[in-house]
């Protein structure tokens, strides 16, 4: 008999085999709404935040559909390939290890906060003055109608290379890269709004002053704060109604009444 490693699956792809059980059952027919996040999180003991990985990543896999406004609900069954980018059903040996958007969000918390109060202590004001270019060209990306990437991983890497280390660099640079993996752009489809932008720049010009006034801690729990709200944001109500920044691509994320 040919044993094969046991390997740890991510909590989010746990609940989703739940979900994606409770579908299967029939207990959830096609055009049904699941119960609220809040619910279910509840129901599994679990977070919410890992009940709204585990939603996004059964949406990749077109079990069901999130509707901005209105909540989320049981699609028919596809014959059509589904998005394999994303992780495939437990039984698939094939399953690739794509981390959650909102557990990486809190990574980068936990690493870019501290990055942030050594810059505090050795940034010159040159580089305090590229920040705020990036930040501006986070402006200019927003009043183009287009997610600030650009701008925004900028800002971040500048901070990082203010530590001289290359790692750390490298670290910043490739969480920040996540932003693109399948799972991220697809929440990022659903929450990244004009608003949610314009509180995110907000947030970066504080870590800015925060910096340029070579206050560690405060420049520290500026960027915490920044990170801590951007996972909040990914983690807001589906309730809400406002389009994505850039609706025009991605028409399907228009608000449809509950059936």
């Amino acid at each position: 008999m040919l044993l094969q490693p046991i390997e740890p699956r991510r909590l989010y792809r746990q609940i989703a085999d739940q979900l994606r059980a409770l579908i299967d059952s029939g207990e959830c027919g096609v055009g049904s709404r699941l119960p609220p996040e809040r619910d279910l999180a509840q129901r599994l003991g679990v977070s919410r935040a890992s009940v709204r990985e585990a939603v996004i990543a059964l949406e990749m896999e077109g079990l069901v559909e999130v509707r901005m406004g209105s909540g989320i609900y049981v699609r028919p069954v596809d014959p059509a390939p589904v998005d394999t980018a994303c992780e495939t059903a437990p039984e698939t040996a094939t399953e690739i290890a794509i981390e959650g958007p909102l557990e990486i969000i809190r990574a980068r918390a936990m690493i870019e906060s501290e990055l942030a109060a050594h810059a505090a202590r050795h940034m010159k004001k040159a580089q305090v003055d590229a920040l705020r270019e990036a930040v501006a060209l986070m402006q200019q990306e927003v009043d183009a109608g287009q997610p600030p990437d650009h701008g925004d991983r900028l800002f971040h890497t500048l901070i990082a290379q203010a530590c001289e280390n290359s790692v750390l660099l490298r670290i910043v640079s490739e969480l920040f890269d996540e932003r693109h993996n399948p799972m991220f752009a697809r929440l990022g489809s659903h929450f990244e709004t004009a608003s949610s932008w314009a509180a995110a720049i907000t947030e970066h010009h504080a870590v800015v002053t925060a910096i340029a006034s070579q206050s560690p801690e405060a420049a520290r729990l500026a960027m915490s704060k920044h990170l801590l709200c951007s996972h909040d944001r990914f983690t807001a109500s589906i309730a809400r109604t406002e389009p994505p920044l850039n609706a025009d691509q991605n028409p399907k994320n228009t608000p449809e009444p509950s059936p």
